[in-house]
């Protein structure tokens, strides 16, 4: 019985070994969070799909900018003409004519001018949408990364747990042979063992689903990831998270822009039903190869215009825009109170995944406590195999909630930034070539001529990428 009891003696503590250690995955360095927000941000085709929406904004304001500039336009036709007359005879013509003309639009009540200053406002807003989808992406990288590292404790911790039980069940059979415990004691540690191995199963599989979503959000395939670097820096209060996402989140600018964009507009259809003044130029050159006849004629004038009745449709346009602003107006309110609202609830996560973590914490050193007793208990009889495999899954799951609580930690503190508008490449310092929006914008907004210098620098650019 002794050389029993030295033998039990030496499997649990060899059990309690394994658990001691079993929640504390060995990583090798190689893949940070940092790389993963890289690679997110580097090969994301939404960024690149939204990037070519803001680049077709900035030519609206181009293609408005050459509204106000004159119109320049030539033609040129020539005719070789046959007849047949009883009185002269046969013959034939080949008249030939070239033609230039000018359009100038010199007022349009202000219309085409405001069109020039939507579409500018139109870009900003736009910009702060790619600043909001930069966030959504960067978030879920985010997301994947410590998705897979949790799936990886997840796993190892599971995989500890089948060699634990696997060794109390030895432990079981060894003192059902000399009569200490009953068949169930052995039943009981086979079906956790059994349980333990299922659990195993669906552990990994869910690192597989893990790594293929970080695969989706990165970009690459995850290889040893490193444990996550501290909590970005949060905010002391609910109040001042709301305050700056208030100022700072880039879906409440894109609003604030779209709703003077929709102001403009009321504008511009008001103007439609102003005058327009326009100032043209011709000049046209004719003539008849086979003759010596030829003219060339040129002529300057200016054209005034402007609508009296159109069946009511001026107004109705007018009243549609108005309500199109007033839309916006209560978008941008609702935006606001959602935003906020957004802050608050991830606000609240953080400071609930942080209590909680400190909770589990005290509960793993309770489980670990209890369950050395119950084992030193064990070997002296006083306990039976299922008060054993009780503590040991206390325990277990109170390791298990500690690597969900750890994750929900990191994800609520990243989440907290992207709802203050501040999950940013260029605020978290990432090491990647940050977008320009104003590098393109610059080129485009004069509306260059193709042979101009500036037209020709465009062409690099877009042979650059790739947009040819």
């Amino acid at each position: 019985m002794r050389q029993l009891e030295l033998k039990m003696r030496q499997k649990f503590i060899g059990i309690a070994a394994m658990i001691g250690l079993g929640f504390v995955p060995v990583i090798t360095s190689a893949q940070n969070l940092a790389d993963a927000l890289v690679g997110a941000y580097n090969t994301s085709g939404l960024l690149e799909q939204n990037r070519a929406l803001l680049r077709a904004a900035d030519e609206d304001v181009a293609i408005a900018v050459a509204a106000l500039r004159p119109i320049i336009s030539w033609t040129a036709e020539i005719t070789r003409s046959f007849s047949d007359t009883r009185s002269i005879g046969r013959g034939y013509s080949t008249p030939g004519n070239l033609g230039l003309t000018a359009n100038w639009l010199l007022y349009d009540g202000g219309e085409s001018r405001l069109r020039a200053v939507a579409a500018r406002e139109t870009v900003l807003a736009t910009r702060e949408t790619l600043r909001s989808i930069e966030q959504t992406i960067l978030f879920r990288a985010v997301s994947a990364y410590m998705g897979v590292v949790s799936a990886l404790e997840t796993v190892d911790l599971r995989e500890n747990n089948v060699r634990v039980l696997s060794e109390e069940l030895r432990a079981a059979q060894d003192r059902f042979e000399v009569g200490e415990v009953t068949r169930t004691d052995v039943a009981q540690a086979e079906s956790r063992l059994a349980e333990a191995r299922s659990n195993l199963a669906q552990a990994q599989g869910s690192l597989t689903n893990a790594q293929e979503e970080y695969l989706a959000a990165v970009g690459s395939r995850a290889g040893s990831l490193v444990s996550p670097p501290p909590l970005p820096e949060a905010p002391g209060t609910i109040e001042m998270a709301k305050s700056v996402a208030l100022r700072s989140h880039p879906d409440i600018i894109a609003v604030q822009r779209q709703v003077t964009v929709s102001e403009l507009s009321v504008q511009i259809t008001a103007a439609t039903r102003k005058p327009t003044i326009s100032m043209t130029g011709a000049f046209r050159w004719e003539d008849d190869f086979d003759t010596t006849s030829f003219s060339n004629t040129a002529s300057v004038g200016l054209s005034l215009s402007q609508p009296i009745y159109s069946g009511g449709g001026l107004f109705a346009s007018v009243r549609r825009a108005m309500a199109n602003r007033d839309a916006q107006r209560s978008n941008l309110l609702e935006t606001q109170e959602n935003t906020a609202q957004a802050a608050a609830v991830a606000f609240v996560r953080l400071d609930t995944a942080r209590a909680s973590l400190v909770a589990i914490e005290q509960r793993i050193q309770a489980a670990q406590v209890a369950f050395d007793g119950v084992r030193e208990e064990a070997t002296l009889g006083a306990r039976t195999t299922l008060d054993v495999l009780d503590a040991e899954q206390e325990l277990l799951d109170a390791q298990a909630a500690r690597i969900s609580a750890e994750t929900e930690q990191q994800i609520a503190a990243y989440q907290l930034l992207q709802a203050q508008g501040l999950l940013t490449a260029e605020r978290l310092g990432l090491n990647v070539t940050i977008y320009d929006p104003d590098a393109y914008y610059n080129l485009v907004k004069d509306a260059p001529a193709e042979i101009s210098k500036r037209g020709q620098d465009l062409d690099r650019v877009l042979r650059a990428i790739g947009a040819e």
